[in-house]
């Protein structure tokens, strides 16, 4: 066999094996294996719990005004909800974006937030003015001027707190109260995305047991944790970000997942446990242990723990409506608080007019997020995907 028929031979051998590899990889692009298409876990239960949570939050606005003495409150703690949702905030974002944003970028973080916090921000506001400003049961729209409504109102828009109204007890945003938590939300990422990202756990460590100091400390010295919300409680609020947002990435970082069997509903009575716990004068001992103890415990079990698959429709849809829940029902609160002072309901009409009111208000968080949050995002994200 002379020279040339041998590399003949040898180059037809090549473009073989390489027709070979590429059918193999198209084969690859169009079948993937499992371990290309396998993704993060989906928290299905933590999902569930932010719902159960935020049923709470209205629940405890609702009765906060019946009860103007929180110790006759049934659920007196709901407003413990908030931090809740801050410690799985921290969780969740570590788990989210720990691995990603160096090769996302600072920039790129902010717009995934600001997508998937800011729609209902603008929603939960215009849907507040609106009752403010039409309100049956309320004549204080017409003690303002249009501009200062204008000025609260755009100040609502752009998260810029401005305690100013008295009607609304100084409120950071005097027209969606709830608001001020997504403020310090907001604080909280950029601080991740500038900071907490890059320091290692055991500094992390640190900065939580002292956040859990001044946790204590403001708790001691208001015998609760209910500041945050307005203007003569600001700092509050920065104390109860702190703590939970850093223990809740502390939780993923450390891996701190316990596996276990309680489920969705196991985990629903535990988490409602600490909604419930009376109010007394120990709430200085109380909150804290919940808040520093309690509430990442149920994180890491919520993580941990096995969903069976009649409650997984459940969980889902609790945790999607939480947000919008969340966000959109307090400009219904304001109105129940004025026909509450205006006709004096006795028990017996509030038997009937809380429950099918917060039933009410969990329609109108589906439709908002149905009609206008879900388009909104995902026009947002499609404009957002050729840059």
């Amino acid at each position: 066999m002379n020279s040339s028929k041998i590399c003949q031979e040898w180059d037809y051998s090549v473009i073989l094996a390489r027709s070979i590899i590429k059918q193999i990889a198209i084969r690859n692009m169009t079948n993937p294996t499992p371990q290309i298409l396998k993704t993060k876990q989906h928290f299905e239960i933590l999902d569930g719990l932010r719902g159960v949570a935020a049923i709470s939050v209205v629940c405890f606005h609702f009765m906060e005004i019946v009860f103007s003495d929180y110790s006759q409150n049934f659920i007196g703690h709901g407003f413990l909800a908030v931090d809740f949702f801050f410690c799985l905030s921290g969780f969740v974002i570590g788990y989210a974006y720990d691995d990603r944003i160096a090769k996302m970028g600072v920039w790129e973080f902010f717009k995934s937030r600001l997508i998937r916090l800011h729609p209902l921000v603008i929603m939960g506001s215009v849907l507040c003015l609106l009752t403010f400003l039409f309100d049956p049961f309320s004549t204080y729209a017409g003690s303002y001027g249009a501009g200062k409504i204008t000025l609260v109102f755009l100040s609502s828009l752009l998260m810029i707190p401005m305690p100013i109204m008295p009607d609304r007890y100084f409120n950071l945003f005097c027209f969606n109260a709830p608001a001020w938590s997504l403020f310090w939300e907001y604080v909280a990422n950029i601080f991740y995305a500038f900071l907490l990202i890059r320091i290692g756990k055991r500094f992390l460590f640190v900065l939580t047991v002292f956040a859990a100091v001044a946790l204590c400390y403001v708790c001691y010295r208001s015998n609760s944790l209910m500041g945050g919300w307005s203007g003569g409680t600001f700092w509050d609020g920065c104390a109860r970000i702190a703590f939970s947002f850093l223990a809740g990435l502390l939780v993923y970082r450390y891996n701190w997942i316990i596996k276990n069997k309680l489920g969705f509903i196991g985990l629903t009575i535990l988490l409602m446990l600490a909604f419930l716990s009376p109010v007394s004068k120990w709430n200085w001992l109380s909150e804290p242990f919940i808040v520093i103890c309690y509430f990442p415990l149920i994180v890491a079990l919520g993580a941990g723990a096995t969903l069976s698959e009649g409650f997984k429709k459940i969980c889902v849809f609790s945790g999607k409506i939480s947000y919008p829940l969340y966000m959109t029902h307090y400009a219904f609160i304001w109105m129940f608080g004025n026909y509450f002072s205006s006709h004096k309901p006795g028990t017996t009409q509030l038997f009937f007019i809380v429950p099918i009111s917060m039933l009410l208000l969990i329609g109108i968080a589906y439709l908002v997020m149905v009609l206008y949050d879900i388009p909104v995002r995902k026009y947002l994200s499609n404009k957002r995907k050729p840059a």
